[in-house]
């Protein structure tokens, strides 16, 4: 994780329509396609030629069909669609069967009484054929609102659906207790987005405390936690804590993003440990990816490199 400073800039970069153009034309196609160090690719079959791969490993896998803050009712009724027709892939092609999507994807910035309609018609066609579903986080403005809708849909009797929290933000604590109390199931990430101090932390130090914390009581507290990070020494520090109180590997899972520390994957894989791997996929990458940028500066010099290698194959052809 960067400073504010750095991360602020990467989010602000994610809006430009240049840059998402350039990377539309070199990013997932080509030689030298930068984005699919981080993306499975923009199309279900490859999403889940990528899962046959992971599991093959000893991986379990998370399938994320990537896309947000839609502006309109069609398209969020297109991306529940999308959703319909994915749960409906993932089961034919018998891999595993779990999902992530965002509320703003299927209309909470449009509607949000539709919003909850999508989300209960993705519950009610996934949940029969065993899949689990997990609301990701949005930025600030929405925690309020993705924690009542899935309060809602919880209480309305779907179980086969979790949801994330932030460590970044103030009000986590007091989240966690909240989404604990149902029973439900958390994934705890640090925050990918820019968000001011008046409700966040804005040192990594603070975030990372607070993050440790919050993991030791999803371990003792929580129902089968998903402890998502690619901070070593915190994947440490929780394996030293769940040892010493004799916790069992097999009651939670550590959570890594697709093409970000493989080494890590692989080695607390190797130690015994459920590994999880989130695979994003689609056509609309390209806020996620920057937000990846945002979060490790080396990836910026692999993209760059990518890119210029890429331009300078296209002019030898020409």
């Amino acid at each position: 994780m960067l400073d504010v400073a750095s991360k602020a800039f990467f989010q602000t970069l994610s809006y430009s329509r240049t840059l998402k153009s350039l990377a539309s034309r070199y990013g997932m196609s080509g030689t030298r396609a930068f984005g699919r160090r981080f993306i499975a690719g923009e199309t279900v079959d490859a999403a889940i030629a990528a899962v046959r791969h992971i599991q093959s490993q000893g991986l379990l896998c998370t399938l994320d069909y990537l896309g947000e803050s839609v502006t309109s009712l069609a398209a969020a009724d297109t991306a529940t669609r999308e959703y319909l027709d994915l749960i409906d892939a993932v089961d034919r092609a018998d891999v595993e069967r779990n999902l992530s999507l965002k509320l703003t994807q299927i209309g909470l910035e449009v509607d949000r009484t539709i919003c909850v309609d999508n989300l209960r018609k993705i519950l009610a066609a996934s949940e029969p054929c065993g899949f689990f579903v997990r609301i990701d986080m949005e930025s600030s403005a929405h925690t309020d609102a993705t924690l009542d809708i899935f309060e809602t849909v919880w209480k309305s009797g779907f179980r086969g659906v979790g949801v994330v929290l932030q460590s970044c933000l103030y009000r986590t604590e007091k989240d966690f207790e909240r989404v604990n109390a149902l029973g439900a199931r958390i994934r705890l990430v640090k925050g990918a987005y820019r968000e001011p101090k008046s409700i966040a932390y804005q040192q990594k130090s603070d975030v990372d405390a607070a993050y440790v914390q919050l993991a030791k009581r999803l371990l003792t507290e929580g129902v089968y936690p998903a402890i998502a990070t690619h901070d070593e020494d915190i994947l440490n520090e929780v394996t030293r804590f769940a040892s010493d109180r004799a916790i069992s590997p097999d009651a939670y899972e550590f959570q890594m993003l697709y093409g970000i520390r493989r080494d890590l994957q692989s080695r607390f894989r190797d130690a015994g440990h459920r590994v999880r791997v989130y695979v994003p996929f689609g056509r609309e990458w390209f806020p996620y990816f920057m937000r990846r940028l945002g979060e490790r500066p080396a990836n910026v010099a692999f993209v760059i490199r990518s890119i210029f290698a890429e331009r300078s194959v296209s002019t030898q052809r020409r």
